[in-house]
């Protein structure tokens, strides 16, 4: 019974929690950037067009978050919040080092093996899928595996689409040493008037 209500516990913190950060980016609640922000939030980390991967963020944290909480889905939900994780950490986070406060991957780390722990260890019994009779079969050691590996194929996919070229309609101007603004500055410049 006790263990029932620890794992419940768990999924709704972790669950609620990322479906909550999800509709920060969907809708703007909870004091969030709603999707224009989250669009050109995205789109100067290289994921470009903007509202397309601010849609697809949105909805993997919100569908992760809602499936986790109502243990629901075996290794689904959690799959998606690693890959979620694991993009957000590599993208945003890693620079920073390990520690939340100066905005490294603590937390990401958190939300990433809790999921791993609902891939792996299930929802317990106060779950949807242990109402439906369905938790046995959706946490049977392959299908997590290869949930998991698919999170982490995917993940480093959408990494490795990142675009960092100027934005259409500009042009980049290199900056070469002796010139300025893109005019080449004399080889034997003229001695300043004095």
């Amino acid at each position: 019974m006790l263990d029932t209500i620890g794992v419940l516990a768990a999924r709704l913190v972790v669950g609620g929690g990322m479906a909550a950060h999800g509709v920060q980016k969907a809708f703007g609640w909870f004091e969030g950037p709603g999707p224009a922000g989250a669009a050109g939030f995205l789109e100067t980390l290289g994921f470009k067009p903007g509202p397309q991967f601010a849609t697809a963020a949105s909805a993997s944290e919100i569908g992760s978050g809602v499936l986790i909480a109502l243990g629901a889905g075996g290794p689904i939900g959690p799959a998606l919040m690693i890959a979620t994780m694991i993009i957000a950490q590599a993208s945003v986070h890693a620079k920073n080092g390990f520690f939340a406060q100066k905005g490294g991957i603590e937390l990401g780390t958190l939300y990433g093996v809790a999921a791993l722990g609902f891939a792996t260890g299930g929802y317990g019994d106060a779950s949807v899928d242990h109402a439906l009779g369905l938790d046995k079969k959706l946490s049977h050691p392959v299908l997590s595996t290869l949930a998991i590996a698919g999170a982490i194929a995917g993940a480093y996919y959408v990494l490795s689409q990142r675009d960092f070229s100027p934005p259409d309609g500009t042009l980049a101007t290199p900056t070469i040493a002796g010139s300025r603004n893109g005019e080449v500055a004399p080889a034997n410049p003229a001695p300043a008037a004095g």
